[in-house]
């Protein structure tokens, strides 16, 4: 296994997201249906009985090497659930199917199940994009409350290209990679942060594609979803479940427009909005940091938490100190990274991990950043991640201008008072990537396909779905939103209803009710 500390705990930056108005996952029951959420588009007449092609169990397998105990180790998970067993593998994927760039990439994967998990179940393959390591959200997922999913069925996660144990992408300079992991001489300097942010931004641009030259068109979201063709290819296998969580979902729609002949199931998880620019993807994840952390200082008062009856005007305040230097070098920027990165963990959140988290940040008001520092140092890792960088920039069509993002930042500060300004400025890290063609959309998909969300998704924000279910529905498929009324980030990992539902689509591709409301 090629992970080191720094890049598992990179791939957990994003995948810190709790659990919401309820610590852990909520396993009652849906109890509400909502309206379809259909964007606007006539709901297609594909027949309800038409079963599509159930997935497969593998002719032939990766090279397999369990990997559980030190992936448990290097997450900090703790122990293992008795009788879980990770694996982990690579397996080399053409850099360009098109012919266009020569060579293969390196790409990892990491196989969770249980010792009795049957072993004539085909696997659900999982990819969570760009925004962390598949693997480690896989790991996180292993960590918290879906044995009954595992044991019923492997999971198996692919990392993209240069993101946690995949091939490593090592193109910018340390003071290039900690500029744009922490904004902290942007906001105490003399120059316009944004105008710094964008300096930097382009120096690490141009450093990155003469780094990856000849490759540096191939780390896009098609590509990514090449690579799960190629893992499809490698298990002899003509159909697959594939699963897309946060960006993830770009990939798993990539590989519906590119191979949809080759899915038996589809599932996308809090899936990105489709047809936003960046300000506006910007602006959707903002509200769900937002919305998630409103609800965490909502679970933390009923607990009568160490921040106080109003936690969440308590965080403003950390965040405003930050801002002024009182923190030493912890800036703004590095506090909301962190905020964000304990809102955006795949693994369920108890009330222990609540109040500890609590605990940290009043020790911080104190001035005592030791008991903070551990959540700092897993968030932080993961946006100095140089594949992360590359990865994202890839899929960044129609990129922010420094007018706006300035003009941004003013508004945002006051809109969004603990994530908007860091978001804004942040708009800037990619405006100097070559910018994406916009996201082509599968155009005829005979499928049905489950979507779920949450209520309060700190990592890509709670509004996509009805872009993407409209999308899904021009092109022929019949869809069904599950909603879990909590936070968090991916919603199938902390909701128990959710994974209910996952369950039954998997076996059966059986679609819940559209609109299916799970409590929190």
């Amino acid at each position: 296994m090629r992970w080191t500390r720094a890049a598992l705990l990179a791939s957990t930056l994003s995948v810190l997201v709790t659990t919401a108005c309820g610590a852990g996952p909520s396993d009652r029951p849906a109890v509400a249906v909502e309206q379809p959420h259909q964007g606007g588009v006539a709901p297609t007449t594909a027949p309800a009985d038409t079963a599509p092609p159930a997935p497969e169990v593998p002719k032939t397998d990766l090279s397999w090497k369990d990997c559980t105990a030190p992936t448990f180790n290097l997450l900090s998970l703790g122990a293992p659930p008795q009788g879980l067993v990770l694996e982990c593998a690579e397996y080399p994927s053409q850099t360009d199917v098109a012919g266009n760039v020569a060579g293969n990439f390196k790409n990892a994967a990491m196989r969770a199940r249980y010792d009795r998990t049957p072993k004539d179940a085909a696997p659900l393959i999982l990819t969570s994009g760009s925004d962390r390591s598949s693997t480690a959200t896989l790991a996180g997922l292993a960590a918290g409350n879906a044995s009954a999913l595992l044991a019923a069925r492997p999971i198996i996660a692919v990392d993209r290209r240069g993101i946690g144990s995949s091939q490593p992408v090592t193109c910018m300079t340390d003071p290039q990679r900690r500029a744009i992991a922490d904004q902290n001489q942007f906001t105490r300097g003399a120059t316009d942060p944004v105008d710094a942010m964008s300096t930097t931004g382009r120096e690490a641009t141009v450093a990155c594609l003469d780094f990856l030259a000849p490759a540096q068109a191939t780390f896009d979201a098609p590509h990514a979803a090449d690579d799960i063709e190629q893992l499809r290819k490698q298990l002899q296998v003509d159909h697959i479940a594939l699963m897309g969580t946060g960006t993830g979902a770009n990939v798993a729609l990539n590989y519906a427009r590119k191979y949809g002949q080759h899915l038996g199931r589809l599932v996308l998880d809090s899936p990105q909005a489709v047809g936003l620019d960046a300000n506006g993807r910007a602006e959707q994840r903002v509200k769900g940091q937002e919305a998630a952390l409103t609800a965490f200082a909502q679970r933390c008062s009923s607990l009568n938490c160490s921040l106080g009856a109003d936690p969440r005007k308590a965080i403003i305040d950390l965040v405003n100190r930050a801002g002024a230097g009182q923190f030493g070098d912890l800036s703004a920027s590095a506090l909301v990274t962190t905020l964000s990165g304990f809102l955006g963990d795949s693994r369920s959140q108890g009330n222990p991990q609540i109040t500890e988290f609590a605990d940290a940040l009043s020790a911080l008001a104190r001035g005592d950043r030791g008991p903070l520092t551990p959540f700092q140092l897993r968030a932080a890792a993961g946006i100095a991640n140089d594949g992360e960088f590359v990865n994202r920039c890839s899929d960044n069509h129609e990129p922010s201008t420094p007018d706006k993002a300035k003009e941004l930042e003013s508004s945002w500060a006051t809109q969004y008072p603990i994530f908007g300004k860091v978001a804004a400025i942040d708009l800037m890290a990619c405006s100097a990537w070559p910018a994406a063609s916009p996201m082509v959309l599968p155009d005829k998909l005979n499928l049905p396909v489950l979507v779920l969300g949450g209520s309060a998704d700190p990592v890509v924000g709670q509004d996509g779905r009805p872009t993407v279910t409209g999308a899904l529905g021009a092109a022929g498929a019949r869809t069904s939103t599950v909603v879990w009324q909590g936070w968090g980030h991916p919603t199938f990992a902390h909701s128990g209803c959710a994974q209910q539902s996952l369950a039954d689509y998997l076996k059966d591709a059986t679609l819940p009710a559209d609109g299916t409301a799970c409590p929190a």
